[in-house]
């Protein structure tokens, strides 16, 4: 960095008064502060490195107030980076500002495998940081795993489950890989046996099931790994804790089970059942319903979960996560971003994978493509249903996918009159619940509070059991 440089970022820093995800400020006018290991490791540990700038109180209004002396604050700053592993080379920058004196010392990011940066004095576990905004977080003991796992090409997904069987297999399913492996790998369709052909494909590992074998094959995975699973619940406000009209936390709330195949079709059809309908009168006049998500995308988001998670033992009581919210959806798997990939170049690029074996299972039998074009195909179908661009994120560990729906409006979904006279004519002989939501292609609780609801309160439609609202078998009738 020029001298010219840090002053225009300084000015910046002055006009905005905050630090940044790369920016670091401490005063050190009465000396050098005695702990940067903290930054030092974090800044160390992101691509981008960051900048320790020395000589701006943020708590006198970011104002300049300069180094007690420059060269020993150079010196100090050096013999604390001698204490991280590996070595961290500071790069610094002198200048003179508002007559003070100011100093930077610009940190890199290292290559992912040299990561974690840490603290020599405490250790690689307690001594590893990452920068989450403004601030220095302690690296998670998964975080610090993923990085060596990395490094040591470690590969979860074909650890052995010794207490499996290859019995509980779905034959079914198993004779179809099988099959689908000597028709499309045909080295593999001479004098080689059933058996070996599972050994050399990673389904079994000294004929005992791997993991990534039990998750695609295993009649129910979830007798040796209970949280390898889908919890997905729909949610009746913005944010988890919000309660429905009748106090419900949960609108829909189910745990998805089951082999990988069998949970990916599972979880979809979750989606699809609680996803609101918006309809619109296309150019011919007839009306058209247009579903909150893009089924393709989702799919692809779900799988994406499934396939690219982290299956190592430090999360393997994590399951992955799907939450309805009235304005979006989110989609979580612990496991962040493999490798070098980083999100801006997600979808751009070819990244590394790290459930080879199981990838590779799943596009024999039909299920993913192995491409690398789940992230494109996402991003095209919600630009072409007018979705905004789905937004990607990795933090503490985990990747999340973030769906917005603003193609449907509480207020402007549809015609609410023209549906309300829908509703009032379909119900001139008694109709129950399921068979209203059936008629609006709506979601439960928007058919019911906002449709149904408002017709009982102003006596157009009456409930056939008053006395009972909440019956299973409440039908609601036309007032006439």
């Amino acid at each position: 960095m020029q001298a010219e440089e840090l002053k225009n970022l300084v000015t910046e820093i002055k006009k905005h008064k905050t630090e940044k995800q790369n920016i670091e400020l401490k005063a050190a006018a009465q000396g050098c502060p005695t702990r940067l290991f903290d930054t030092l490791s974090a800044f160390s540990n992101q691509d981008q490195g960051g900048i320790i700038i020395f000589g701006i109180d943020e708590g006198q209004d970011y104002s300049v107030v300069g180094v007690y002396d420059p060269q020993d604050l150079q010196k100090k700053v050096t013999e604390q980076c001698k204490q991280m592993e590996p070595l961290v080379r500071a790069l610094f920058t002198v200048c003179e500002i508002e007559n003070k004196i100011v100093v930077s010392a610009e940190i890199p990011g290292v290559d992912i495998s040299e990561r974690p940066v840490f603290y020599k004095g405490v250790g690689r576990i307690k001594g590893s940081y990452v920068r989450v905004g403004e601030s220095d977080e302690p690296m998670s003991e998964y975080e610090v795993y993923s990085y060596d796992a990395f490094r040591k090409r470690t590969r979860d997904d074909m650890r052995m489950v010794e207490n499996a069987g290859i019995h509980l297999f779905d034959q079914g399913r198993l004779n179809q890989y099988l099959d689908a492996v000597k028709r499309e790998r045909k080295n593999l369709s001479g004098n080689v046996s059933d058996d070996e052909i599972l050994e050399l494909m990673g389904v079994t590992s000294h004929g005992v099931p791997t993991l990534a074998g039990l998750m695609t094959f295993a009649i129910y995975p979830q007798t040796y790994f209970p949280q390898l699973c889908i919890t997905a619940v729909v949610v009746p406000g913005t944010e988890i804790g919000v309660t429905g009209e009748d106090g419900e936390r949960f609108i829909d709330n189910k745990r998805i089970t089951g082999p990988i195949p069998d949970m990916l079709k599972e979880a979809v059809d979750f989606v699809r059942t609680n996803s609101r309908t918006k309809s619109v009168v296309g150019e011919d006049g007839m009306r058209h319903d247009k579903d909150e998500y893009p089924t393709i995308a989702i799919r692809e988001a779900i799988l994406n979960a499934l396939v690219h998670r982290d299956y190592s033992m430090h999360t393997e009581n994590v399951p992955i996560r799907i939450e309805m919210y009235r304005d979006r959806m989110e989609i979580v798997n612990s496991g962040g971003l493999y490798g070098k990939i980083t999100i801006d170049s997600l979808g751009k690029v070819r990244p590394e994978t790290r459930n080879a074996a199981l990838a590779n299972m799943l596009e024999l039998l039909k299920i993913t493509e192995n491409r690398y074009s789940g992230i494109p195909t996402i991003r095209r179908e919600c630009k072409e249903a007018g979705l905004p661009a789905p937004v990607f994120s990795v933090l503490h560990g985990e990747f999340k996918v973030v769906f917005k729906n603003n193609i449907f409006k509480e207020d402007a979904i549809i015609d609410k009159t023209n549906m309300s006279e829908a509703i009032l004519t379909f119900c001139e002989k008694p109709r129950s619940r399921s068979e209203l939501i059936e008629f609006t292609g709506m979601s439960r609780f928007y058919t019911m509070s906002a449709l149904v609801q408002p017709l009982v309160d102003e006596g157009k439609l009456r409930m056939t059991l008053p006395e009972k609202p909440k019956s299973p078998k409440q039908k609601f009738v036309r007032v006439l």
